[in-house]
């Protein structure tokens, strides 16, 4: 999924021209110059602390052997941490880099009964909302995600993923055996979640190389290079490289919100690797603006 992910990042271009280039600039500058808060968390030796993270935990790193972490059983977002010598002096610390490419860290300092036994990060981010990323490919500034926090961004995208309705039907494309369906387009606040489908009614696997979205001419015969504009989602959920036969994959991609003039189209292009089964649908205006409020999810 990682490699999906960067190889769809590299292929979609430049993001609503000149502000995609303002941000990468702005993104490099902050980096280099931001240091993170870090976040203090207690810790004994009889009793394990749980910190809940908005993605699937992908690298933690310990300051020190005075305390022991890693990623829960059967939880890819959770990392249990306790000390490993009762009664340490001082303070250590760890780090932990999540799916969603953010950055934690964490002070950490022994108690014999820590304030907290189970941390949500949703709070630190609030506090921190210019939380540093550490993949540059993946970098998002809670500026692209509409003023939310990665976390109620990822549990919206959960809940049009888990809820799976099929509020539009009839948009998408169906040929060489491979079917792509828009489900239906949300909206919350200044952000819009397309939920998308493709379905492999061949026996045969239909690997993905790369999606991308670009707005262009209705009239594609007149179409030229200049009038296309490709725009790149700032967030992805359960995005697969893979359709086994007779299989359906489920992807929300998130934008910042737009609309379209009358004489353009959003077209989603899902390219197959090493094949020739490319799959195109236009996504009109009247899908943009007639989004469903997000509201009516569940997000907790």
């Amino acid at each position: 999924m990682k490699n999906l992910i960067m190889t769809f990042a590299a292929a979609v271009g430049l993001s609503l021209g000149s502000f995609a280039q303002s941000v990468s600039t702005e993104s490099k500058a902050f980096r280099s110059s931001q240091i993170v808060a870090p976040y203090d968390i207690e810790v004994t030796y009889n009793k394990t602390v749980h910190v809940l993270f908005p993605a699937a935990v992908q690298y933690v790193d310990l300051g020190s052997n005075d305390i022991i972490a890693g990623r829960a059983s059967g939880a890819e977002n959770v990392v249990r941490i306790k000390s490993a010598v009762a009664g340490f002096p001082g303070e250590t610390n760890f780090s932990v880099i999540t799916a969603d490419g953010c950055f934690y860290t964490f002070n950490v300092t022994y108690a014999d009964e820590p304030g907290q036994l189970s941390v949500e990060m949703d709070d630190w981010l609030r506090k921190n909302p210019t939380a540093e990323y550490a993949n540059d490919r993946l970098f998002v500034r809670l500026s692209e995600l509409g003023g939310e926090t990665p976390v109620l961004v990822n549990r919206i995208m959960y809940s049009i993923y888990k809820k799976n309705a099929a509020d539009i039907k009839s948009v998408g494309s169906k040929q060489f055996g491979i079917q792509t369906l828009l489900k239906g387009v949300y909206i919350h606040k200044d952000l819009m979640y397309f939920h998308i489908a493709v379905r492999n009614m061949s026996n045969v696997s239909y690997d993905i190389d790369f999606i991308r979205f670009k707005v262009v001419d209705k009239k594609v015969a007149k179409r030229t290079a200049v009038q296309e504009t490709y725009v790149n989602p700032v967030r992805v959920f359960s995005q697969q490289n893979t359709v086994d036969g007779k299989a359906t994959v489920r992807n929300v991609f998130v934008f910042p919100k737009m609309t379209l003039p009358d004489d353009k189209v959003l077209t989603v292009e899902i390219f197959e690797k090493g094949g020739g089964r490319h799959q195109s649908f236009n996504i009109a205006n009247g899908e943009l603006i007639g989004a469903k409020l997000i509201n009516d999810l569940k997000t907790r």
